[in-house]
């Protein structure tokens, strides 16, 4: 029997953003809690791989004025080279803009600016890095680990409910429509609303 994909419910993904945005035991700057926050949102409401996360530059999410209104993946940013662009949510969109405030306003160096770094925006995180955090956000949050790759899936299992499988495809970057068809398995959560529902008629 082939495994279920891994996802997380509502409740987890709250739980999970809250720990990365306000701990219990805050030990950082709020800055840093921001940004760790950011990127979660980014994997979760964008489907971005973590590789493509830690290329991303400021002026990818910021233009001009103002926080971008799709975000582009650029080809070379890629994990198939496929550039895609996804709408962002309004709540990206407010994390976008205290990015802004708190991390890149000030900044004026030379060369590529990326947008999550630690000190100098020339020096993006490591995808090491970046999973470190996600992992530890996990353990706290609800207690077992999280791999950034379960934010991806979260957010394409999400979609499937509500859309079409075409469009699921082009948002996720898929070359194939065999790769975004995993996504049509129900999992734990799909069985539970399906009994819920038959006790609410009953």
């Amino acid at each position: 029997m082939k495994a279920q994909l891994k996802t997380l419910t509502p409740l987890e993904c709250s739980q999970l953003l809250r720990c990365l945005h306000q701990p219990n035991n805050g030990d950082m700057p709020a800055r840093v809690y921001h940004r760790n926050y950011t990127m979660a949102l980014l994997m979760l409401d964008a489907g971005l791989r973590v590789g493509e996360l830690i290329q991303l530059r400021q002026d990818q999410l910021w233009y001009i004025n103002g926080p971008v209104g799709s975000l582009t993946v650029e080809k070379d940013q890629a994990k198939n080279r496929n550039e895609r662009t996804v709408p962002v949510t309004l709540r990206v969109h407010d994390a976008i803009e205290r990015m802004q405030r708190d991390w890149w306003i000030n900044v004026s160096a030379l060369g590529v600016r990326y947008a999550f770094y630690r000190t100098t925006c020339g020096c993006p995180l490591t995808t090491r890095q970046v999973q470190r955090i996600i992992k530890s956000a996990g353990q706290q949050s609800i207690g077992r680990e999280i791999h950034p790759h379960i934010l991806r899936h979260t957010f394409a299992t999400r979609l499937m409910s509500k859309t079409s499988m075409r469009v699921v495809q082009q948002l996720l970057g898929h070359s194939n429509l065999t790769s975004t068809q995993i996504y049509t398995h129900p999992n734990n959560a799909d069985l539970q609303e399906a009994i819920d529902q038959l006790n609410e008629k009953s």
